[in-house]
């Protein structure tokens, strides 16, 4: 790619970034394009779908959640390891609302730019409930696909100004019901914070 158009494309994907962030994942790439001040036309030339762009943009931390996992499987800690993993996947799909819906459809979606990138990221999230389950510190009647569209609730809790406030104290809620009772207690050590004080 030469120098320009990678530059160009930077622009556009930073442009895209904030944007997204500000108004969430339903922002028209008409807006997008208009705030980098360029034609339609141009955007759409780089990235021919909404999934693209976002693919694009998502790509570096789909790596490192993916990333993550990984090195968190070779962890002492497994039910902290997998908590940590799940909060870690919420506050990103949270910086950018709406993330959620479109990564649940990419999943079943072949054809979807974003499809390879979450469907990677749930198996990393599947590995790790695996060896928890298989420690005995997770429990056994959820999959990969659960512990997804746990990340999604909690995701979609902290998108909603009325239930922000709360997100903290659902997530140790979730987590703790994800773990077994013999683990519950060291994952609501793990996830509790100073915010979640005010709503036990």
């Amino acid at each position: 790619m030469r120098a320009d158009a990678k530059r160009n494309r930077d622009h556009l994907l930073a442009v895209a970034g904030t944007t997204i962030t500000e108004q969430g994942i339903d922002v028209s790439m008409r807006d997008i394009a208009r705030r980098a001040d360029v034609g339609l036309a141009t955007l759409l030339r780089h990235f021919p779908t909404r999934e693209a762009l976002l693919e694009a943009l998502l790509h570096t931390s789909f790596d490192e959640l993916t990333a993550k996992a990984t090195e968190l499987e070779a962890s002492a800690a497994v039910e902290g390891a997998l908590v940590s993993w799940v909060r870690d996947c919420v506050a990103w799909t949270t910086e950018y609302r709406g993330v959620t819906v479109l990564m649940a459809a990419a999943i079943e979606d072949p054809e979807s730019a974003l499809h390879a990138s979450c469907t990677t990221l749930r198996a990393a999230g599947a590995r790790l409930l695996a060896r928890a389950q298989a420690t005995g510190v997770a429990r056994n009647d959820i999959d990969g696909d659960d512990l997804f569209a746990l990340i999604s609730m909690l995701a979609w809790t902290g998108d909603q100004p009325a239930l922000a406030p709360r997100a903290n104290h659902l997530f140790d809620i979730v987590a703790s019901a994800i773990l077994t009772s013999a683990g519950g207690s060291q994952g609501r050590a793990c996830t509790t914070n100073g915010d979640n004080a005010d709503h036990r």
